[in-house]
């Protein structure tokens, strides 16, 4: 048998693994930002890039993709290598995967706080950095899928089918929820509308995590655990059970974050049944990691990296048995929008993805560069402050979420709202926002002595170099089943038809939920009195979605007696189906919105977004001067409007050839109801003579982002008549 002499590309690994702390470092100290400007809304005034609904996205890519994604590609390009016994496929095709996949980092860093956002959760980017996502992506499945073609190992390890999963399923949920239509260089509208759009975007958020976030991770689970406790995986049998049933359930499971809401009550059914099955694939993933560790006790106790990595399965655990409980409709009727879903995302990410990610380092940086760890001591005590410092993260946002869900339903005898004004639960939960910054801090606290750590490792060890390895040929065999070969055993060694097996277990659960609510209308039933949104209207939601609006505030009224009392009727299908994107959103720090139109006057808008808290007092909400202050940007209304049609939406030519005429009589009407504020009046004449004594241009009113803004929070809710709604519901139009 012929032995060949082969070296291990450590170098890939190594720049993966800088950036991942690179950019966790970063991601999580964007994050502590936004932990504190809970308390302090103003901390970043009148710096619009550093407001907090441009920030918030940047922090969840910068933690989701930045860090765990190369912490990802730095587990794969290792295990890969030695579980295949094969060099990678391609260094160039490595190189580019890594640099590629920075730039889009770096993208993301400039175009998010910069406003360039799709406003769709996990998936902000706009469609040029998409289309970089896409070929990068494929880069890397190249890349893997031809080092498993000159593996010198013959069976397939249980690691490399979830990174096989991983590959193909991202590639699928990441094309068909990008799916845009592009107006400029950096805008674009989704190619659904309302409720398909909705479904559409959860079944690739929910999927993100289970197939970014989730599924490499188990992969390097199955690898890092037995290499670290140098102990065999717990069972075979397991792990195949945990890999079959875990890829073709969880892409069910997407509607559970759209429950009571406007989506059809057959896919919010499949969604819920599906996400309680879920509960059994995943512990059987956890029970398979933690008995792994059967007879190393001992060296867990002592050993900083399988503390890590015992925290991490147990984080694994707790939040895959606490996503199907709060998928019961009856408790995820308390939950959704609450902090308690802040407290459920976090315990995944921090615990879950962090702590194997610190774990991973902390095993591979010695072994990559020939020495020990530098300070045990200094590991160690980043494994105990990060875990206090996810406690502390996490009780608190428990405890916020519990007591919003309470007092927003909490009803008096007479039928009133205890707490009418949405305020009053903001203010009672302020302690448990200083409690989760401290946890925070403790927690990237955690990860800067880890880097320290890490730096005095590298300079202790020796100059990386590639490793050296050899392996036995791989020599052919028959493609049928061998005597006493079980099935899975020979899938085993058919990379091409177990990645055949693993697409079509992803695409089932995708094709029977979304294809109907496209195709079958009746799924999206319409509403006559619902017409498109005016042109300055259409500007103004732009400048929502630019600005993060909703992060914190929802536009979606579930059918509770709690919610119709506090924001109007309950939400229909039919009143979104111009909507390109859906702006749902997933949690309420400030008041649903849906129903806003014609509730407060154009002055008050105004005031409240120059100063919230002249307007409402206590608000958290920070102030957005610039809008007062810039002027609208028309130029691209009408390729706006043309993209609209094109989407479906009833722009006629006329209304489009028009549309700078209406914007102008649109935004004067609302100019003009501004100067019923004598305090507006005098402060704008003052400036108007001020600009012209100083040969300022003077930007009119009328012209100011801010106009369009009030457009179209003023539009919001407006389009149906409550007592008519039966009657305006029409199946078949």
């Amino acid at each position: 048998m012929e032995v060949q002499q082969f070296y291990y590309d450590n170098k890939i690994v190594k720049k993966f693994l800088y950036a991942t702390m690179l950019w966790g470092i970063v991601g999580m100290l964007v994050g502590l930002l936004l932990a504190f400007m809970f308390m302090f809304p103003n901390l970043t005034d009148g710096i619009s890039w550093l407001s907090f609904g441009r920030l918030r996205p940047l922090h969840t890519n910068a933690v989701i993709f930045a860090f765990i994604g190369n912490a990802m590609f730095a587990g794969i390009y290792y295990s890969t290598q030695r579980l295949l016994k094969a060099r990678m496929f391609s260094d160039v095709l490595s190189n580019i995967n890594f640099w590629g996949w920075q730039a889009i980092i770096v993208a993301a860093a400039i175009t998010l706080p910069l406003g360039y956002s799709t406003s769709k959760e996990y998936a902000e980017l706009e469609w040029p950095i998409d289309i970089a996502i896409t070929l990068v992506w494929v880069v890397f499945g190249w890349n893997f899928i031809g080092t498993m073609i000159k593996r010198r190992q013959r069976h397939l390890y249980v690691a490399i089918w979830f990174y096989l999963a991983t590959i193909v399923t991202v590639a699928v949920l990441h094309i068909f929820n990008s799916f845009e239509l592009p107006v400029s260089t950096w805008k674009s509208y989704s190619v659904y509308a309302g409720v398909q759009d909705a479904l559409v975007q959860w079944w690739y958020g929910h999927n993100a995590v289970a197939f970014f976030l989730t599924t490499p991770f188990l992969g390097l689970m199955y690898y890092f655990v037995p290499k670290a406790a140098n102990r065999p995986v717990y069972s075979y049998k397991l792990s195949i059970v945990h890999f079959w049933s875990l890829i073709f359930i969880y892409i069910w499971a997407g509607p559970h974050h759209l429950l009571y809401t406007a989506l059809p009550d057959w896919a919010q059914n499949l969604g819920v049944a599906f996400s309680i099955m879920l509960l059994a694939p995943s512990w059987g993933g956890m029970i398979n990691g933690l008995l792994t560790l059967r007879g190393a006790w001992d060296k867990v106790r002592t050993d900083p990296t399988l503390k890590f990595m015992v925290v991490a399965i147990t984080g694994y655990g707790m939040a895959t048995f606490e996503g199907p409980m709060i998928s019961l409709k009856n408790v995820n009727a308390i939950a959704h929008f609450s902090d308690w879903i802040i407290a459920h995302v976090h315990v995944g990410a921090l615990a879950w993805n962090g702590f194997m990610t610190f774990g991973m380092i902390y095993w591979l940086v010695p072994k990559m560069f020939k020495t020990r760890m530098a300070s045990l001591k200094l590991a160690n005590f980043h494994f105990w402050i990060g875990t206090l410092g996810i406690v502390l993260y996490a009780l608190p946002m428990y405890v916020a979420g519990f007591t919003q869900a309470l007092m927003w339903k909490d009803f008096n005898p007479d039928g009133t709202l205890v707490y009418g004004n949405f305020l009053e639960t903001v203010n009672q939960i302020m302690p448990m926002y200083w409690m989760r910054a401290i946890g925070g801090s403790m927690y990237l606290i955690g990860a800067v002595v880890m880097v320290y750590n890490v730096v005095l490792t590298i300079k202790a060890g020796s100059k990386l170099q590639d490793e050296l390895a050899e392996a036995a040929a791989l020599t052919r065999v028959s493609k049928r089943r061998t005597a006493g070969e079980t099935l899975h055993t020979w899938l085993e060694r058919k990379p091409i038809q177990l990645t055949i097996l693993a697409t079509v277990a992803i695409l089932i659960g995708g094709i029977i939920q979304i294809v109907p609510t496209i195709l079958v209308k009746s799924n999206i039933p319409t509403i006559t009195s619902v017409t498109p949104y005016t042109p300055l209207e259409l500007e103004g939601r732009d400048l929502y979605i630019r600005e993060g609006c909703v992060g914190c505030h929802s536009q979606m009224v579930r059918p509770f007696r709690s919610e119709v009392e506090r924001y109007g009727e309950y939400a229909k299908a039919g009143e979104f189906v111009y909507d390109h994107p859906f702006l749902w959103g997933s949690k309420r720090t400030g008041p649903d919105l849906l129903r806003v139109g014609g509730k407060y006057s154009d002055n008050w808008h105004l005031n409240h977004m120059y100063d919230p808290q002249s307007t409402s007092s206590g608000s958290i909400m920070p102030s957005y001067s610039w809008m007062i202050r810039d002027k609208l940007d028309r130029s691209r209304t009408e390729d706006k409007m043309e993209a609209m049609v094109t989407l479906g939406v009833p722009y006629t030519n006329e209304e489009i050839a028009n549309a700078q005429a209406n914007m102008n009589e649109q935004a004067t009407q609302i100019e003009q109801n501004l100067y019923t504020d004598p305090d507006f009046a005098k402060g704008y004449e003052a400036d108007k003579k001020i600009a012209a004594d100083n040969g300022e241009e003077f930007i009119q009113m009328r012209d100011r982002e801010i106009v369009a803004l009030i457009a179209y929070l003023q539009r919001l809710g407006t389009d149906i008549k409550i007592k008519d709604t039966e009657e305006l519901i029409s199946q078949n139009k």
